[in-house]
């Protein structure tokens, strides 16, 4: 079985991964952000399914998701329009998403629908990964579909490599904010971090989030990892959008110091 994921890390360039809030900002925007997001450089997506009860979520996000719940997104309803992504981009693309949405969905049922729409991978922050382990590990790689786990600076080398071994697709490394949208400096606390991780030699590729709004924290924080996820500053910006799709050339355009953009 291919794994999408993997495959995007093949080459020598920093993965560019944005984040993108199913039913944001309108309820039927997610597919068209998706297939401008691809065609603007974008090597990975990362679909946010709302939730009422974030744990991880900062301000930014929080909004896009009481704005996409009031426009009536569902998990049902997500999973309909990652299908329908899935026929426009060939990227990868991960679910971000809680796990008592899943639990209620039924967690056999979501993993066979989410494949079967195209999802190459899951990131869900409250599921632990002894959990995962000892009682969904074997459904999720019987339907190919892969699990992400979060790294952060205070997490133990043998909880990184457990979470290392238990996955085949990337570490979420978090940088050193608690939540979504802060800002990023590479200071010398964090470096130390990125540096302890990249000497590691892990089995799977690092990517960066939490705090990446642009260039120049793309480009420090790919210094020592294979790639980073843009979130909170993008939905800013579609916040302020009348045209979606141009703001996404542009904003991508400008992370990635393409001309034109």
């Amino acid at each position: 079985m291919s794994n999408r994921i993997r495959e995007a890390f093949s080459g020598d360039e920093p993965v560019l991964s944005m984040y993108v809030t199913a039913g944001f900002p309108t309820l039927n925007d997610t597919i068209a952000l998706c297939e401008e997001c691809q065609a603007s450089g974008a090597r990975m997506l990362e679909i946010g399914i709302p939730y009422s009860d974030p744990i991880a979520d900062g301000l930014t996000v929080q909004r896009a998701n009481a704005k996409a719940l009031e426009n009536g997104i569902t998990l049902p309803l997500a999973l309909s329009q990652i299908s329908e992504v899935r026929k426009k981009v060939s990227i990868p693309i991960v679910v971000m998403g809680y796990f008592n949405p899943v639990l209620q969905y039924g967690v056999e049922k979501f993993c066979r629908d989410a494949v079967e729409a195209g999802v190459d991978g899951v990131i869900l922050p409250d599921l632990p990964l002894s959990l995962y382990n000892r009682q969904y590990r074997a459904l999720f790689e019987e339907v190919g579909l892969k699990v992400v786990f979060l790294v952060t600076s205070e997490t133990s080398d043998d909880r990184i490599r457990a979470m290392d071994e238990a996955s085949d697709s990337f570490l979420y490394v978090v940088s050193s904010h608690a939540v979504t949208g802060g800002s990023f400096e590479l200071k010398d606390d964090r470096e130390a971090y990125f540096k302890r991780l990249r000497e590691m030699e892990l089995k799977n590729p690092l990517v960066v989030g939490f705090g990446i709004d642009g260039r120049e924290a793309f480009r420090n924080a790919t210094r020592y990892t294979h790639g980073a996820i843009i979130a909170s500053a993008y939905l800013r910006a579609l916040f302020e959008s009348d045209d979606i799709r141009g703001t996404t050339r542009e904003f991508i355009g400008n992370v990635l110091e393409r001309k034109g953009a």
